[in-house]
């Protein structure tokens, strides 16, 4: 057995699976630990928001996966630039049937034993390994540009959804102060009907109020707790504890010229950026199908030892191979035509990208000049709403006024309140979208 398979299979198996687990995906690194917790009470920014789902949104996660996929690949086309070797060891038992007179016709049996290593390189394929290499490369590099394409539309959902609940915290607040206005009315309308000086009917009134006031607050509170799972949801923190959310929706002006944004949009936007990766892999493509037409030259070498008995028999083998695609049933030919077709479709892909994106910004630029005006009009008649609030509650309060009149401008209070919050709401997501059409989010950016 000095020279026989078992000790070959002995060396052979325990390197093998050495070379396996040592290479295998994923060994020898882990995720680096990150505090992305959320305390209860903790007072959330936007931009802890922005990070927290950066990290654990797993729309994320998946496409940081399809990035690493398509990165193997470049090293899967380089691997027809090395040398493959492989290793072999096989035992064979068979039966041999002797029609020698002398021997009865008997079945002998028999054992053969081969081991092998054997070594084959690519000399040259007229470029069709880099073609290969080139066009996963540009493969990958789309694959990134679509990664930060999902990180732009995380982000843009994460403002939306934290506006959104900055929003519902506001008319919790203005929903507060009508019904603690209308606590104080009934207090006052009840003094008066016990003095004799105003009627049953003031006092029935702020009764009714007060509880429908009630019940809009239920309604309100019922809002943000909807919007806070929303926005816990984008984050990829579907439990996190109760906290309170910064409130930074206040208006400041956003100046950006149509011109300027939509030259930043085709500069920056990732998704046209995937698309002209994709055109350069399409090109390479073309350089790959060509090359079937053309010969491939490459260099083998083998050695091990064979026989039926021990010890084994050596040899070896060397040669250099050339084959030539002679005819492959038109196989190159419609090859080539399917890689130029699909270079096509994705030139006139660009073109309806770069329309869309055009219109995109056009929209949101118009939205964002709409909402900016619109923010200026619903403050002015939030302002005079709670002026004649004010006049209403002082006229009662005084004996001058009538139940109606504080009923009356209450509801345009709550109603100017809550209409001038949607305006801010309305300008910080418009805000937002555009500065999404524009490209602005890549690589978390704000």
């Amino acid at each position: 057995m000095r020279n026989g398979p078992g000790k070959f299979i002995a060396f052979f198996l325990p390197a093998a699976l050495a070379v396996f687990f040592l290479f295998a995906p994923g060994a020898g690194w882990a995720q680096p630990s990150v505090d992305l917790t959320i305390k209860a009470g903790e007072t959330l920014t936007l931009d802890k928001a922005i990070h927290i789902s950066l990290a654990l949104n797993p729309d994320i996660l998946a496409a940081m996966g399809t990035e690493k996929a398509a990165r193997s690949l470049i090293g899967q086309a380089k691997s027809n630039y090395y040398p493959q070797v492989s290793l072999a060891a096989s035992q064979q038992e068979y039966s041999l049937t002797n029609h020698n007179a002398t021997s009865g016709g008997k079945n002998l049996a028999l054992s053969g034993f081969t081991t092998d290593a054997s070594v084959s390189q690519n000399i040259y394929d007229f470029g069709r390994t880099s073609a290969q290499v080139k066009t996963q490369k540009y493969a990958w590099h789309s694959t990134r540009q679509d990664l930060e394409s999902v990180r732009e539309n995380v982000t843009l959902l994460v403002k939306q959804a934290y506006y959104a609940l900055l929003q519902a915290q506001r008319n919790i607040d203005v929903a507060n102060t009508v019904v603690g206005q209308l606590e104080q009315h009934l207090k006052q309308a009840t003094a008066f009907h016990e003095a004799g000086t105003k009627p049953k009917y003031d006092v029935t009134l702020a009764q009714v109020n007060l509880s429908n006031a009630r019940l809009n607050l239920i309604v309100v509170k019922n809002d943000a707790a909807i919007a806070r799972a929303n926005l816990n949801n984008v984050m990829g923190v579907p439990g996190a504890p109760a906290y309170n959310a910064e409130d930074n929706l206040g208006f400041r002006k956003y100046d950006v010229k149509f011109a300027e944004a939509l030259k930043m949009a085709y500069a920056n936007r990732p998704d046209l950026k995937s698309l002209v990766f994709r055109e350069r892999a399409a090109q390479e493509n073309i350089s790959f199908a060509k090359a079937g037409y053309y010969p491939a030259l490459s260099g083998t070498a083998s050695y091990g030892y064979t026989g039926e008995s021990l010890p084994l028999n050596s040899y070896w083998t060397a040669g250099i191979t050339i084959s030539f695609p002679v005819f492959s049933g038109f196989l190159t030919k419609y090859q080539l035509i399917q890689s130029r077709e699909n270079l096509h479709v994705l030139g006139a892909n660009e073109e309806s990208l770069k329309q869309s994106i055009f219109l995109e910004v056009q929209t949101d630029f118009l939205n964002l000049k709409e909402a900016e005006e619109r923010v200026s009009a619903a403050k002015l008649v939030a302002d005079q709403a709670k002026e004649n609030l004010d006049v209403a509650n002082g006229m009662y309060k005084y004996g001058v006024g009538n139940a109606l009149d504080v009923t009356d401008a209450l509801t345009t209070y709550s109603s100017a309140q809550t209409s001038y919050i949607a305006a801010l709401y309305d300008y910080k997501t418009a805000q937002a979208n555009i500065e999404k059409a524009m490209g602005l989010y890549g690589g978390g950016q704000k």
